[in-house]
């Protein structure tokens, strides 16, 4: 009997001394639930402020925002094409630069004929390095720049090992991903701060979310830009000037045409003009944005992947996807 009372006894302290870790642990999960309840209604409210209220509230008088002319780098071919035609249509006159006369003189004209502003073009090699860009600001001098489109850019010729990668390959990585798009905002963005507004924005891509194996120098080269615009923007947001990072998953553009996995259309890979549609409403929105819908949705999930199972699953991608370029460049 007595030790039936100390067992009793022992049973009430216990419990006594346990109650105040109960307590506490539910004030802790009922923190963590409010946290979680707050976090998942502002990602929601963002979600639909960036992707569904501006296709909702009509367009945004671009030209009367930034101004009349636009400048797009890599402007023939893909998103920067598609992104060059959403301006126009929102009466924007836009200066393409690329490599190719051909297929400046070609687009350019469509562009004029089809929405009906000014357009002109700079032919550019940016793999060339610092010595095309006295020209370029030459041809400029006399504009009033609103918009730069950084978005010349270039892809290994398939996913592969750093070591198998040419110097010549990295020094156009470096040359075209990164120089590009620094050197065209030091040559805009002056005008822009004396006319207190203008907008940049810079293609960055997705795998700047976790470290990409085998895309290891197209990533970093991402990565840069990334950090570029969003350090920029806090530096001259007081100024009137917007700079926008654009993280885009696949897109169905000629940069993948070597994989006829991913360069296929499919739901979860928009078309360029899909995403350029997309990505134009976000303009003025955003610092930091996949640009549509699809993509937010991709960078959501990634973004809970541990970093081992994001790595994981691209190199196992990777290996696959030059496996088949390989294959075909056999044939």
């Amino acid at each position: 009997m007595a030790a039936v009372d100390r067992f009793s006894l022992l049973y009430r302290e216990i419990s006594r001394s346990c109650s105040f870790y109960i307590e506490a642990l539910a004030i802790v999960g009922a923190w963590y639930t409010v946290r979680k309840v707050v976090s998942l209604a502002l990602d929601t409210y963002s979600a639909l402020r960036l992707h569904v209220i501006p296709k909702l509230s009509g367009e945004v008088d671009l030209v009367k925002k930034y101004g009349k002319w636009a400048v797009v780098t890599g402007s023939t071919d893909g998103i920067g094409k598609a992104y060059a035609e959403v301006l126009a249509k929102h009466g924007v006159n836009v200066i393409l630069v690329s490599r190719s006369k051909e297929k400046l003189e070609a687009v350019s004209r469509s562009i004029s004929e089809t929405y009906k502003v000014e357009t002109d073009f700079i032919v550019a090699d940016f793999s060339k390095g610092r010595e095309l860009y006295p020209a370029i600001k030459e041809a400029l001098k006399d504009r009033e720049i609103g918009i730069l489109v950084n978005n010349v850019g270039i892809f290994y010729a398939y996913t592969d090992y750093f070591t198998n990668l040419s110097e010549d390959t990295l020094w156009d990585l470096i040359h075209v991903n990164i120089a590009s798009a620094t050197m065209m905002t030091h040559i805009v963005l002056p005008g822009m701060v004396k006319k207190k507004k203008g907008a940049i924005v810079n293609l960055s891509s997705a795998v700047c979310c976790q470290p990409t194996p085998m895309s290891t120098v197209y990533g970093a080269s991402k990565s840069y830009l990334d950090y570029f615009s969003r350090a920029l923007h806090y530096e001259y947001a007081s100024k009137g000037i917007f700079v926008q990072s654009l993280t885009p998953f696949i897109t169905t553009t000629k940069m993948l045409s070597f994989s006829s996995t991913i360069s296929k259309r499919s739901v979860f890979f928009p078309t360029a003009e899909e995403y350029a549609s997309h990505a134009v409403s976000t303009l003025g929105l955003s610092i930091r944005t996949t640009g549509c819908w699809k993509h937010a949705i991709q960078w959501t999930l990634g973004e809970c992947l541990p970093e081992w199972m994001w790595a994981w699953f691209a190199l196992y991608l990777s290996r696959i996807l030059r496996k088949q370029a390989l294959a075909a460049k056999s044939k």
